[in-house]
């Protein structure tokens, strides 16, 4: 059983909104049916809670059950069924010290409210119609929203374009599948004569909708979590101070020692709204150092798992067989080839040497078929070229290098992904049986399926144990 799956719904929650610790103000949160009176028994202040109308605040104080002071507050009252969760509610400001917030909850679980679960508020007002499960969703991305693009991806969804979407197709499939039964059950009055063609364009057109979602799905994951960003090279090539440039701080230890990074250490830094999951790797080389050896297997398994790759080489002892190499093993990737420490030899003129190192290694770069191949010369100790860096991600995102950030609407957890596939799974399958010359009354059978996986999205046919689990993973509060 979830931690949530013994909801009452006649049951007043209470809980901390703001964040646990010492700060200038925290708000309670309490809601339903008694939330009102439970408040309305603890607060002193000119207005009594009870006789408040709704959306109105009040200044007192909250006492205890024998009168004794506790500590000024604020109260707003919310009445049903126009609030967050439907029911009536009611948030109390208080002055934000732990010992204030825990003995005013105490007080509140004595007078009749219990504590609310993690995400109770929230599945409150999907329960109550107020939202649906994606916007539901949604309410928890914005609040883990790490970049700009996260961000507006989230609130995309918490207006509701989702759902509306689903909506739609669901509506379509509906009044189908409602046609056929009604000519099946009065052929007089519904003609079926012809009406493969129609459904078939129907169910083409529920199609591209469906595959125009599925097409952003992975660009959704890459906003909600991060680009996997893997920064690879020979050792002391400089790929901690890149990391560290990138981050703003000393987050990796730097040595003019090789081998010193022995693990992989990752990091988010956000580069113009684009999140990047960036992993600082050990040196890749051979090596009989046993421990050292271990740093590199798991650097390998991070390559394997990048979505962008920064290959670092040294730009001032040039090329070594180790680059080479690396390079190709980089086939299927998005590549920014660093050429480092730029600051330490002399840019005047170019450098022949230099340059035909560069050639070589982008050819064997070329040779492995890298999905896509950016080159920028820097210096992780100057700066030098960092901005062109990070104009350079972005770039490559938004020309679908990485992944595009379309301005419609885009999927952002894999439930969704996974319903969206198995209703057009269905789909396909009401045309095979149109292709196949089979009876309407068959169509009926895949487009309730179809119908059954696009609610599954919205909450319109969610099992109770995944709306349990979806809620359990919210903040307390919310």
């Amino acid at each position: 059983m979830s931690a949530i799956s013994y909801i009452e719904e006649n049951d007043t929650i209470c809980a901390l909104a703001t964040g646990m610790g010492r700060s200038a103000i925290a708000i309670l949160r309490v809601s339903g049916p008694q939330a009102v009176s439970i408040v309305d028994g603890i607060f002193v202040g000119k207005k009594r809670v009870a006789h408040m109308e709704t959306f109105t605040a009040a200044f007192g104080s909250i006492v205890d059950e024998d009168g004794r002071f506790i500590d000024e507050s604020i109260v707003l009252v919310m009445r049903a069924p126009h609030t967050y969760t439907t029911e009536d509610t009611v948030e109390i400001d208080l002055h934000g010290g732990p010992l204030v917030v825990r003995s005013v909850l105490d007080l509140l679980i004595r007078k009749g409210a219990r504590m609310a679960e993690p995400g109770e508020f929230t599945k409150k007002a999907f329960l109550g119609g107020r939202i649906d499960m994606t916007e539901a969703e949604a309410v928890m991305d914005v609040i883990d929203s790490l970049s700009k693009s996260a961000l507006n991806a989230s609130m995309k969804q918490l207006k509701g374009q989702l759902r509306d979407k689903i909506i739609e197709l669901r509506e379509k499939l509906l009044y189908e599948t409602a046609y056929i039964e009604s000519a099946l059950d009065d052929p007089e009055n519904y003609s079926l004569d012809g009406y493969s063609d129609k459904l078939d364009q129907t169910i083409n057109y529920i199609k591209e909708e469906i595959d125009k979602l599925l097409r952003t799905a992975d660009e959704g994951r890459l906003i909600r979590e991060g680009i996997r960003t893997v920064i690879v090279g020979r050792p002391n090539v400089g790929k901690s101070s890149m990391l560290n440039r990138l981050l703003g701080e000393e987050r990796a230890i730097v040595t003019d020692i090789a081998g010193t990074t022995r693990d992989t250490l990752e990091e988010l830094v956000d580069i113009g709204g684009i999140m990047l999951r960036l992993v600082d790797t050990a040196g890749i080389r051979d090596t009989d150092d046993q421990v050292e050896k271990i740093g590199v297997d798991r650097a390998r398994d991070a390559l394997n798992d990048a979505e962008l790759v920064m290959f670092l080489v040294d730009a001032e002892k040039g090329l070594h067989q180790d680059d080479l190499d690396l390079a190709g093993q980089l086939g299927g990737k998005s590549v920014i080839l660093l050429i480092n420490k730029i600051d330490k030899i002399s840019t005047d003129s170019p450098e022949s040497g230099r340059l035909e190192y560069i050639e070589r290694l982008t050819d064997a770069l070329k040779a492995a078929e890298v999905n896509s191949l950016k080159e920028i010369y820097t210096s992780a100790r100057t700066g030098q070229g960092i901005d062109l860096l990070q104009n350079t991600v972005r770039e490559m995102f938004f020309n679908n290098e990485l992944g595009n950030e379309e301005d419609g609407l885009m999927i952002t957890h894999t439930r969704h992904k996974e319903a969206l596939v198995e209703a057009r799974a269905s789909l396909d399958r009401v045309q095979e049986s149109i292709n196949a010359g089979m009876g309407e009354d068959f169509y009926t059978i895949d487009l309730m399926a179809a119908y059954e996986s696009l609610g599954r999205i919205i909450g319109q046919s969610l099992e109770d144990d995944l709306a349990d689990k979806i809620f359990s993973e919210f903040c307390m509060g919310k």
